[in-house]
């Protein structure tokens, strides 16, 4: 049996609509991209974060297999060489300082990609549906966690550019205290790593 709405009762359906979303701000379709222009963003640091990170690992053992009897092995991540990365040909190049320069940038890379992918987290869990987009909810409480304003005129930024040089700025001062005190903000009102979030952090750590 087909339930029939009157002409009347769906204008009634979409004002109320319009009504609601217009109590938490239009999103344009623009700004309906979002999410996927930012998480690609932060996707691609992630991937170079993960390449240089590898070649520091892997220059890493060779020089300390070169100084000393292998370690025993150690379960946990283990991390694949690079491709294109000889370590009898390329470590010395890189690394001209011998371990001692491996072991630091190991400790830079490792931070570096520490950032980057507690950054993509957190925006996963802006995504509070998980269908790949900001709504104009999630987008308002995701800048209000950051406590930056939410600019839908012409005159300001553009919520994507806004997003994309407060990323670059945690990424340029290796400090996480913003990201994770608006990571609360959203745990309060309701948001959480789901399953999907984790799948999708599984699956850019391969």
């Amino acid at each position: 049996m087909f339930l029939l709405i009157s002409a009347g009762a769906r204008v009634l359906a979409a004002s109320f609509l319009t009504m609601v979303m217009g109590a938490v701000g239009p999103v344009s379709a623009q700004d309906s991209q979002v999410f996927l222009q930012f998480a690609t963003h932060i996707v691609h640091q992630v991937h170079r974060d993960k390449q240089a990170f590898a070649q520091a690992s892997t220059c890493l053992s060779w020089f300390y297999k070169g100084s000393k009897p292998s370690p025993p092995a150690i379960k946990g991540i283990h991390w694949q060489p690079t491709a294109s990365l000889q370590p009898e040909k390329d470590c010395s190049r890189h690394y001209p300082g011998g371990m001692e320069a491996a072991r630091d940038d190991f400790a830079k890379t490792q931070t570096r990609l520490s950032v980057s992918l507690t950054v993509y987290e957190f925006a996963l869990v802006a995504d509070h549906n998980d269908d790949h987009a900001y709504n104009a909810a999630e987008l308002q409480d995701l800048f209000s966690s950051l406590s930056l304003r939410l600019d839908t005129t012409d005159a300001g930024p553009s919520p994507l550019a806004a997003l994309t040089d407060r990323f670059d700025h945690w990424y340029r001062i290796r400090n996480l205290d913003e990201v994770m005190k608006g990571m609360s903000i959203l745990y309060d009102r309701g948001y959480r790593v789901t399953a999907g979030d984790r799948a999708e952090l599984d699956r850019v750590m391969k």
